[in-house]
């Protein structure tokens, strides 16, 4: 049985990996922004652990974790958690970039910073659930495609420095998922929502659990996963 940190496990792709790690009876850290959604995590996964932390904040999160339980060892330290606000380059204003970068960028890689140690114990693995906006940048995806760039450089610098401590590093890249993220996305679209049309949440985690079961003798770096309808 391996612990699992997990940001974002109220819904979407975190919710279905949390719920198919907790259905193989392993220990669930889970991340919440407040006391009231901490409450709300535990009620959705009863028997694990939450713990609080505002990733619009990072710079508050060093304070949040040193006056909170955390686990001695973690097997895979998971960010999910993430959000998006569209807008063209000549239209989005600094606090949409300021929000975007922090949560998306800042706040993981100071997750990670305060966490490493106790993955570099269990010579464990450090999953970045991506997007395919962190390979190609459209129109009014700026802000949210530059911190997702930035989020494939924390990555792959990470893979670099940690590989001697046997931590493992992957990136996955998911298309559009039927996510209430994508419905968000949708709405400020102006378009339409059809979940049947994207990528299901389980098959995301089907390729994190994947990647973070492979014998250790192997390590996904990096894996896109597109709508196959």
């Amino acid at each position: 049985m391996g612990t699992h940190v997990i940001t974002g496990a109220g819904s979407g792709i975190g919710a279905a990996v949390a719920r198919r790690l907790a259905e193989r009876g392993e220990d669930l850290w889970l991340l919440a922004r407040d006391a009231v959604r901490a409450k709300e995590l535990a009620g959705q996964f009863p028997g694990a652990r939450t713990f609080v932390g505002d990733l619009a904040n990072p710079e508050k999160l060093a304070w949040a974790f040193g006056h909170q339980p955390l686990p001695d060892r973690i097997d895979s330290l998971q960010h999910i958690a993430g959000v998006v606000e569209l807008g063209a380059v000549g239209d989005l204003p600094a606090k949409a970039w300021q929000r975007q970068l922090a949560v998306n960028l800042v706040a993981p890689a100071e997750i990670t910073r305060l966490l490493l140690p106790m993955v570099r114990i269990a010579k464990g693995h450090v999953v970045f659930v991506n997007s395919g906006a962190g390979l190609n940048a459209h129109a009014q995806w700026g802000g949210y495609a530059a911190s997702k760039h930035g989020l494939k450089a924390l990555a792959d610098s990470l893979r670099a420095e940690e590989h001697g401590n046997g931590v493992r590093v992957t990136s996955v890249y998911p298309g559009r998922t039927a996510t209430p993220m994508q419905g968000s996305v949708h709405q400020q679209e102006g378009k339409e929502y059809d979940p049947s049309r994207w990528i299901d949440p389980e098959s995301v985690a089907s390729t994190i659990l994947t990647a973070i079961d492979l014998p250790r003798d192997a390590e996904i770096n990096d894996v896109s996963v597109r709508p196959g309808r």
